[in-house]
Order: C-alpha cells, then sequence, then structure tokens
C-alpha cells in the first residue's frame, strides 16, 4: 500500500482524564454507529455525553484527532482484553463513520481504510502495541457491541502491518468446547468466569473478527483451526 499523507483536523473533546500506570499496548477500532458523522463527532465532543476517542476517520480520508495519545480516552467502556480491566488506560480508540448494524450498516470507504492504516501505523510506531492487541470494540466488550462489524476489513489492516490474520489454517486437527474455550482466552478475550458475559457472545465475537461469513456463537472446526492459526503466529 502506497504512502499517504494524512489529513488531521484537531477537535478536542473535553472527555479525557489520566492514565493508570502500565504501557499503552493495545489499540481499538469502533464504528460511530451514528446516522452523520457530524452526530457522531457532536457526541464525542459533548461534556454530557461523557465519551470519546483519539481519532475518528471520516468516510473521506479526514482523520479528527480528539485527545491526545497521552491521555485516556472514554470509549471502551466496560471491557477486558488479556486480563486488563481497564481498557481505556493502555489503549487508544479509532473511531470510524459508520452508521453501524442500527442504522443501515455500510461498507467501509476505500479512503476511509487507508486513512485508518496510515493513522494506525503512525501510531504503532509511537507505542509497543502487539498485532494480537490490535482488536475491535467487540473483541474487548462482546456482550455489548458488534463494531467495527463483519464488513470491517480486517485481512487489509493485516496486510498493511496492523494486527494479526491467521495465513495457513491446517484444518482437521482434533478440538472440543473447552480447549477452544481456553485458547480464547491464551489469545486474550475474556471468558467465564474470568467475566461475566456468557462465552457464546466471545465466540460470536471472534467469528465477526476472524470468520465473517458465519457468525453463529457456536465454535466449529473451522473456528478451531483459525484460533490455532492465530495463538502460532502470536508465538512466532
Amino acid at each position: 500500500m502506497p504512502d499517504m499523507r494524512l489529513n488531521i483536523v484537531q477537535r478536542p473533546s473535553p472527555n479525557h482524564d489520566a492514565r493508570a500506570e502500565g504501557a499503552t499496548d493495545i489499540l481499538v477500532m469502533h464504528y460511530t454507529g451514528m446516522g452523520t458523522a457530524e452526530e457522531a463527532l457532536q457526541r464525542l465532543c459533548d461534556p454530557e455525553a461523557k465519551v470519546s476517542s483519539h481519532y475518528t476517520v471520516d468516510r473521506d480520508g479526514t482523520v479528527y484527532q480528539h485527545v491526545d495519545e497521552s491521555r485516556r480516552a472514554r470509549h471502551a467502556g466496560v471491557s477486558y482484553w488479556a486480563g486488563v480491566r481497564d481498557v481505556n488506560s493502555r489503549s487508544i480508540g479509532i473511531e470510524i463513520v459508520n452508521p453501524g448494524h442500527e442504522f443501515g450498516y455500510i461498507p467501509f470507504a476505500d479512503p476511509q481504510i487507508a486513512a485508518v492504516i496510515a493513522l494506525s501505523q503512525d501510531i504503532l510506531a509511537r507505542h509497543a502495541i502487539p498485532a494480537s492487541r490490535v482488536v475491535g470494540h467487540s473483541d474487548v466488550a462482546p456482550d455489548r457491541k458488534q463494531d467495527p462489524g463483519e464488513l470491517f476489513p480486517w485481512p487489509e489492516l493485516a496486510a498493511g502491518g496492523v494486527g494479526l490474520w491467521p495465513r495457513q489454517i491446517v484444518s482437521g486437527s482434533a478440538w472440543d468446547a473447552q480447549s477452544f474455550a481456553e485458547n480464547l482466552r491464551r489469545y486474550g478475550y475474556g471468558v467465564p468466569p474470568d467475566v461475566d458475559w456468557p462465552l457464546a457472545d466471545v465466540v460470536a465475537a471472534f467469528q465477526r473478527h476472524f470468520r465473517p461469513s458465519c457468525i453463529t456463537g457456536i465454535p466449529d472446526a473451522e473456528c478451531a483451526a483459525i484460533l490455532c492459526a492465530l495463538l502460532e503466529a502470536v508465538t512466532q
């Protein structure tokens, strides 16, 4: 993918505070889930709403910065990843303009995804964020969220060095539901009893990210093979 010059517009939000101790080592992708970009921008900057993200990426590729990366934005809510319960303190949040499932989910625009990749590459150059810690909102809050959703082009991001996508998937290996749940935990997902949400929601979030063609909330051999490939990539 060719380099692109980011068009970053400062649109500050008052909704931020100090980070807790610890590295900034998680990158969370969201969709805005509102009717228009301007509605989303207004909400992210509204002190009454008490929510924010570090960045919002519009469909034309314009990037709005709301919160300095050194500060804790309020984008993840009640969430969990790889033992981290205060995901906001450890993460940078990127909102991506899309109406979402509630208002008419649509494919993401090419200029928008190019900007997301370029922005993420810049962020990864500033922070030591492992590929397995580039996640969706639904990955860290599977009982509440579906974003950025099954139309989000995770393979395209991985090709640009942002996040992880399984390459060689070996099917036919033995698996069972218990080992699948344990492997979800090993990868970073919160599974009972570590969290209160149902395992089916976690499986659906995994499928939405890594097997978007069939989201059932029920593990199967294909999911098990994908997860094994991800874990192998993490340990390489």
